[in-house]
C-alpha cells in the first residue's frame, strides 16, 4: 500500500472547525436583518439619488457620457437603425393585422421609453415579428375579417379602431403584467426559457410568419386562421387558391426578394467592412411606391396598396379594456416572449461588451413601455434581433442611439407618412419574410448542440416541433415543461460513485473514471453529486445499496445470523461461568465478528455530501430510515452508528456538507440517532478517524488478552 499523508494539523470535526473559525450565526443573522431594516427605512438625500439613478438610469449614464467619442457612433447606428425601423415597423404592423400607421406609432414611443428606463446599451426597441404575430392572433380571433368588407365605406374606420383598441389592450395587460414582475421581482422567470427554448421557438415562428405572409405575396385575400394547426390549415388554404394569384404582386414579391435576399447577404458578409449596412429596406419601399403611383398599379393591376397614412401624432385613448378576460391567457405568453427575448439579447450584448444589465429593471423598463404606449395606439413592442444587432455593428455606445432613432421615426410621422399611400403590401410581407433569416439560419447550430448536450438537443427538436405542428403560444408552454421535465430528470438519475484515494496525497475521486486510484481496505465512500429530494430519495437508496452490495434479502440473513449469535454467546457465558471457568475464546461479540469478517469486508462507510445542494425533508428523513435497522444490526460497539449496512459497519460519516443541508438534517432528528463528532470538514478527517480508532481498538484488545 502506498504510505499515508501526512496532514500538519488537528482533525476536524464540523463542531470543531465551526468553534475555532465560525461566528454565531443568531447574532449575525440578527444583525443582519436590523441592518436591512434600517437601511429600507433610511431617507435621505443620498437614498433618494440613488434609488433615482437605479430606477431611472438615465440619470446615471447620461452625466458620464463622454461626448466626443460616442456621440458620431451614437448618431450613425441610431439613424440607421430609425431607417430600417420604418419599413420594418409598417410590415410588422400587417402581421398584427392592423394598420401600418400603428407599427410606425410603435416604432416610436417604446424606443424614446426604453431610453430611459433600460439598461441595454446596445438594444433597439420597436416590434418585433414574433410577438406582432402572437397578438395579430388575438385580433383576429376578437375582430375576425366581415365576408363582404367594403374597405372604402365608414365602417372600415369603425372596423381599424376595434382591431388597434384590441392590440392596445394586449400591450396595456402585458405591461401591467410586467409591472407587477416587477414589484414582487420576478425577473429571474425569465431563465426558465433557455436558450435551445428561445432559438427554438422563434425558428419555428418565423415559418408562422412566412405562411402568415404568403396570400399577401401571392395577391390572395383569404382569411386567416389561428389556433391550432393553423399553419397547415393556411398552408392549405393558399395551395388551394393558387389558380387565383395576382400576378402582378408575384413579380413584384419576386423582384423585391432578388433584390432583398442578396443585399441582406452582402450586409451580413461583409459587415466588418462596412461602417453601416445598406438600408436596402427604405430603398425598396421608396422605389416600390415611386413605381405603383406612375403606373396606378391599384387600379390597373388590382394590387393592395398601404392607403392612407395620417400625419401627426396619435391621440391618446383608453384601449379596449373590456377585452381584458378574453386576451389574459394569451397575453401571459406574449409577455414572457417578450421579455424572454428582449433581456437575452441585453445579455448577449452587454457580455460581449463588458458591462451588466438588470433584469428587474428591464422588467419595469418594458412594462412602463407598453403601458404608455397602449395609450398611444401602440401594439405590444420588444427587443428586435434585426436592428439590436445593426445597432450594435453600425457602431452604437449608449442607449443614447435611440434618441436618433425615435427623430427619424418621428420625421416620418410628422411629414413623410402619407407620401406611403401607393405603398404595395407585398413589398411589406417580402421585407417580413426576408427579415427573418437569422431565425432560419438557427438550424446551423443543431449540429453543435448534438454534440455538447444531447438533452438539449431534445428539448430544440421539441419545442420546434410543437409550435410548427400546434400554434405558438401552446407550442411554448410545451418546450418549456418538457425542459423542466428533463431537468428534473436529471436531478434523478444522478449517479452514486464510489471513491478512492489518490496515491500519495489527500485527494479522492471516483474509481470508476480515475482507475489509478485505490480504495482502502474496509471503508467504502461513496458521493452523490445532487439534491436528495422527495423525487428522487428512492432511486438514491437503490443506488447506495447496489454500491455497497446490499440487497434487503441479505440484510434480513445478516440480523438473523447476528441475533443466533448472541444467543450462542450468553449460553457460552452462562456455561462457563457456571464452571468457574472464565470464557477467553471471545472478549466480546466484536472480536468474534473481527475475526469473521475478512478484510475485504465494509467495516466503515463514508458518505460525501459536498455535491449535494439541497435536502427536503423526505430526503432527510431517507437517512435516518436507511440507518435505524442497521444500527441493531451492528455489532454494539460505541463506534458503529447508523449506517446503510448490515455488516460489520464501524462509521458513518457526512463531510463537506453544505450549512443549508446541515440544518435540515438536524432538525429532521437524525443527530438524535448520530453522533455530532461523526461529522467531519474533509473527507481526509474522517479517514484519518477511523485508522486512529482502529490503532486504539487493536492496543485495547491486547491489553485485555493480557
Amino acid at each position: 500500500m502506498s504510505p499515508s499523508v501526512a496532514v500538519y494539523r488537528n482533525v476536524y470535526t464540523e463542531d470543531r472547525f465551526k468553534q475555532a473559525y465560525g461566528s454565531d450565526d443568531n447574532a449575525s443573522g440578527n444583525l443582519r436583518l436590523r441592518e436591512k431594516l434600517a437601511g429600507k427605512c433610511r431617507c435621505s438625500r443620498r437614498a433618494c439619488l440613488h434609488l433615482l439613478s437605479e430606477r431611472v438610469p438615465l440619470f446615471s449614464w447620461l452625466p458620464r457620457y463622454r461626448l466626443r467619442k460616442w456621440i458620431v457612433g451614437d448618431a450613425i447606428a441610431g439613424l440607421t437603425v430609425g431607417i430600417l425601423h420604418i419599413p420594418q415597423g409598417m410590415a410588422f404592423a400587417l402581421l398584427t393585422s392592423v394598420a401600418p400607421i400603428f407599427g410606425l406609432y410603435t416604432s416610436f414611443f417604446p424606443v424614446v421609453l426604453y431610453m430611459i428606463f433600460g439598461t441595454g446599451r446596445h438594444v433597439s426597441t420597436g416590434t418585433f415579428a414574433v410577438v406582432s404575430l402572437m397578438t395579430g392572433s388575438v385580433v383576429e380571433q376578437l375582430v375576425p375579417t366581415p365576408l363582404a368588407f367594403n374597405s372604402s365605406s365608414s365602417e372600415a374606420a369603425n372596423f381599424e379602431a376595434q382591431r388597434i383598441g384590441v392590440a392596445s389592450a394586449v400591450a396595456l395587460l402585458s405591461g401591467i403584467v410586467m409591472l407587477c414582475m416587477f414589484g414582487l421581482q420576478l425577473g429571474f422567470l425569465s431563465t426558465y426559457l433557455s436558450e435551445p427554448i428561445v432559438k427554438a421557438f422563434t425558428s419555428a415562428a418565423a415559418f408562422h410568419v412566412t405562411v402568415s405572409q404568403l396570400q399577401s405575396m401571392l395577391g390572395l385575400r383569404l382569411p386567416r386562421h389561428t389556433g391550432t394547426f393553423s399553419l397547415f390549415k393556411t398552408l392549405a388554404l393558399v395551395l388551394e387558391n393558387l389558380p387565383h394569384t395576382n400576378m402582378a404582386e408575384l413579380l413584384i414579391s419576386v423582384v423585391c426578394l432578388a433584390v432583398l435576399v442578396p443585399v441582406k447577404e452582402i450586409n451580413t458578409r461583409c459587415r466588418h467592412h462596412l461602417r453601416t449596412p445598406i438600408p436596402v429596406e427604405i430603398f425598396t419601399v421608396i422605389i416600390a411606391t415611386c413605381v405603383a403611383y406612375f403606373s396606378s398599379l391599384d387600379s390597373n393591376y388590382s394590387i393592395e396598396i398601404v392607403g392612407h397614412i395620417p400625419a401627426g401624432f396619435p391621440k391618446p385613448q383608453l384601449p379596449a379594456i373590456h377585452t381584458f378576460p378574453a386576451i389574459a391567457g394569451d397575453t401571459i405568453a406574449i409577455t414572457f416572449v417578450g421579455y424572454a427575448v428582449s433581456v437575452s439579447l441585453a445579455m448577449i450584448y452587454a457580455d460581449k461588451h463588458g458591462y451588466s444589465i438588470h433584469p428587474n429593471q428591464e422588467l419595469l423598463a418594458h412594462g412602463i413601455s407598453n403601458t404608455v404606449s397602449s395609450f398611444f395606439t401602440c401594439f405590444p413592442s420588444s427587443a428586435t434581433l434585426a436592428t439590436t444587432n445593426i445597432l450594435e455593428s453600425a457602431g452604437g455606445y449608449t442607449q443614447l442611439s435611440g434618441l436618433f432613432t425615435s427623430l427619424v421615426v418621428l420625421i416620418v410621422l410628422l411629414l413623410i407618412g402619407p407620401l406611403f399611400y401607393f405603398l404595395p403590401k407585398a413589398v411589406l410581407a417580402c421585407i417580413n419574410v426576408t427579415s427573418l433569416r437569422q431565425m432560419f439560419l438557427q438550424f446551423q447550430d443543431l449540429p453543435e448542440l448534438w454534440r455538447i448536450s444531447k438533452l438539449d438537443f431534445m428539448v430544440w427538436v421539441v419545442t420546434w416541433l410543437s409550435v410548427v405542428v400546434l400554434n405558438v403560444d401552446l407550442g411554448l408552454a410545451i418546450g418549456v415543461v418538457f425542459s423542466m421535465m428533463t431537468v428534473i430528470c436529471r436531478t434523478q438519475r444522478v449517479d452514486c460513485s464510489v471513491l478512492g484515494r489518490a496515491s500519495n496525497t489527500e485527494i479522492y475521486r471516483p474509481l470508476e473514471s480515475h482507475n489509478k486510484c485505490y480504495e482502502l481496505p474496509g471503508v467504502k465512500i461513496l458521493t452523490y453529486n445532487g439534491p436528495i429530494y422527495y423525487g428522487n430519495r428512492s432511486f438514491f437508496r437503490e443506488k447506495m445499496s447496489r454500491v455497497l452490495g446490499l440487497t434487503p434479502e441479505e440484510i434480513r440473513s445478516r440480523e438473523k445470523a447476528r441475533k443466533a449469535l448472541e444467543k450462542r454467546e450468553r449460553e457460552a457465558s452462562v456455561s462457563t461461568v457456571e464452571r468457574g471457568i472464565a470464557n477467553t475464546s471471545f472478549s466480546s461479540v466484536n472480536e468474534f465478528f473481527e475475526s469473521e469478517t475478512s478484510e475485504k469486508e465494509v467495516q466503515a462507510v463514508l458518505i460525501d455530501c459536498s455535491g449535494v445542494i439541497f435536502v427536503d425533508v423526505a430526503g432527510a428523513r431517507l437517512f435516518t430510515q436507511v440507518g435505524l435497522p442497521l444500527k441493531d444490526m451492528s455489532p454494539p460497539r460505541d463506534l458503529v452508528t447508523c449506517a446503510p449496512s448490515a455488516r460489520k459497519l464501524e462509521f458513518v460519516s457526512i463531510w463537506q456538507i453544505a450549512t443549508s443541508v446541515l440544518k435540515i438534517l438536524t432538525s429532521s432528528g437524525l443527530m438524535s440517532h448520530m453522533n455530532p463528532q461523526h461529522i467531519f470538514v474533509t473527507v481526509h478527517d474522517a479517514v484519518v478517524y477511523i485508522q486512529q480508532q482502529r490503532v486504539q481498538i487493536v492496543i485495547a484488545f491486547n491489553i485485555t488478552r493480557e
